[in-house]
């Protein structure tokens, strides 16, 4: 049985092998510009109305059929650029590059544990339908260790973000939402400054990040323990940065209004839902959501603050659980395995292809993900937001992905679809040497000569996935100056600081 949080959360309611100069980078940035008139184009000519409901192809063995992208002109930015990766284009898949070979990346994994990187961890690798590895590695504990192993929980922190849109896309399917539906006619209280701002807001704005508020609006509040339905009431009072659906701002928050919408259609809670529809039909047996869900696991692995091989286990903060669609999910390396295979197309039972496509569709640029980290800019040539996740030009090669992290806890989730491929890294401290792990293998994928990667510890590494709020995210108090209309910021320059103190903290009663 799944454990559900007691407590309702929601309250009311193609480039193949080498890496690009940056000369390549440029001529590569110059045409994708191109693109965006054409797009734009496009899109006057579309229905306001449509229903992003269209049946997508996957993996084609004909030619792009131009009528499956019109289905999401309904949802799509003029402001994005990168059509040129979306999934409807005819994809082929070829096998990894020959000396990909997982017992190398699992002999790394064994040693960011063994150098005392990070206490625990664990990694699961999926390719053409089966699961190559799904392993822990190291401890669940500094002070009582047990071994992490394939069903050791962690907390996914904002990898949540794609249950929520997956989620939502089935009720889509079912005809019970649109993607262009109004949050507004099932949360009626729901307000923004800009008194128009609440019609206009549709389902695949909150899903990727196009509300028009300045970024992370009011996490501050919620890492000082503010409910959400009091935090909901409050984005009457965040300054707008543009109209909905105009430009990206990440959102904890704000995204978690999905959670009232998929109640409201749903007739039962948001937690419920997931479970029902996903974690179940999956076999995500670990699964579960929120501080309860977590700590009546079998076995999981506790959060740890510090550095080097000076690990200090703490409680689990129990903030971010309280947006469950953005931050909820609990699960084990052999559930994430699970997930990957059905985004990557094979479990058509519980996911169908159609909206595959569709989820992993980038809406809307973002740009400042491209000189994020190190192996974002040495790899990435473009980045966009989807519906929940990440999608990248990596080198060429589209790459859906999302990263997460809190107190404590971090984690990498990436796609590689023309290879058929899943790499998941979760980990219990809050160390970035592991995600080095990500691009390690995506190279050897790719057939790229991997840089060390694992040599790189980068700060911040994760970026807009760092749940913590940045120190110009907006807040209850001090509502900092939003972004400008049409620039892409989501917190990456301005994160390094922003970690929470290393404090223990008691599970709230």
């Amino acid at each position: 049985m799944i454990p559900l949080q007691a407590k309702h959360t929601q309250g009311n309611s193609l480039m193949k092998g080498k890496a690009m100069t940056p000369n390549d980078r440029r001529s590569r940035r110059s045409r994708a510009a191109t693109l965006k008139v054409g797009t734009a184009c496009a899109l006057l000519s579309v229905s306001s109305g449509l229903s992003a409901q269209t049946s997508f192809r996957w993996d084609s063995d004909t030619g792009a059929d131009a009528r499956q992208d019109s289905g999401l002109l309904a949802v799509y930015s003029p402001r994005a650029t990168m059509r040129r990766v979306y999934p409807g284009s005819s994809l082929r898949v070829m096998p990894v590059a020959t000396g990909f070979d997982v017992r190398e990346f699992e002999a790394l994994a064994q040693g960011l544990v063994d150098t005392g990187k990070t206490p625990g961890l664990a990694m699961a690798v999926v390719q053409g339908g089966r699961i190559l590895s799904a392993r822990g590695y190291g401890v669940t504990d500094t002070r009582n260790p047990e071994t992490v192993d394939p069903h050791t929980v962690f907390r996914l922190a904002s990898l949540s973000k794609a249950f929520a849109s997956t989620v939502t896309a089935q009720l889509v399917a079912d005809g019970k939402l649109r993607w262009d539906s109004h949050p507004l006619d099932y949360i009626p209280s729901l307000r923004f400054a800009d008194p128009t701002a609440a019609q206009r807001l549709t389902v695949a704005d909150v899903l990727s990040h196009r509300v028009g508020i300045g970024h992370n609006a009011f996490d501050r509040d919620l890492e000082a323990n503010a409910e959400y339905p009091m935090l909901m009431q409050k984005l009457a009072y965040a300054p707008m940065s543009c109209a909905p659906s105009e430009c990206y701002a990440y959102q904890n928050i704000a995204y978690s209004l999905i959670g009232n919408v998929v109640e409201s259609v749903s007739g039962n809670t948001y937690e419920q839902t997931v479970a029902r529809r996903l974690f179940r039909p999956l076999g995500m047996f670990d699964a579960s959501y929120g501080l309860e869900g977590i700590a009546s696991s079998k076995r999981w692995a506790k959060p740890h603050v510090g550095s080097g091989r000076r690990w200090t286990p703490v409680y689990p903060k129990p903030t971010y659980y309280r947006v469950a669609p953005a931050a909820g999910v609990n699960a084990s390396i052999t559930d994430m395995a699970k997930w990957l295979l059905a985004h990557n197309g094979h479990r058509g039972d519980v996911i169908p292809n159609s909206l595959l496509a569709t989820l992993h569709a980038p809406l809307i640029d973002t740009p400042a993900e491209t000189g994020a980290s190190a192996w974002r800019r040495q790899r990435l040539d473009a980045a966009g937001y989807a519906l929940g996740w990440r999608v990248y030009d990596y080198a060429g090669h589209r790459l859906v992905f999302h990263g997460g992290a809190v107190q404590g806890y971090r984690g990498v989730a990436a796609l590689l679809p023309e290879r058929d491929l899943g790499v998941v890294v979760l980990w219990n401290s809050g160390s970035s040497a592991p995600s080095g792990l990500l691009p390690t293998i995506l190279d050897r994928a790719i057939g790229i000569s991997p840089q060390r990667w694992l040599d790189i510890e980068i700060e911040a590494e994760l970026g807009a996935e760092n749940l913590y709020a940045n120190k110009t995210a907006v807040t209850a108090t001090s509502a900092t100056a939003a972004v400008p209309a049409g620039v892409d910021d989501d917190g990456e320059r301005a994160q390094g600081g922003a970690e929470a103190p290393a404090i223990t903290e008691k599970p709230e009663k």
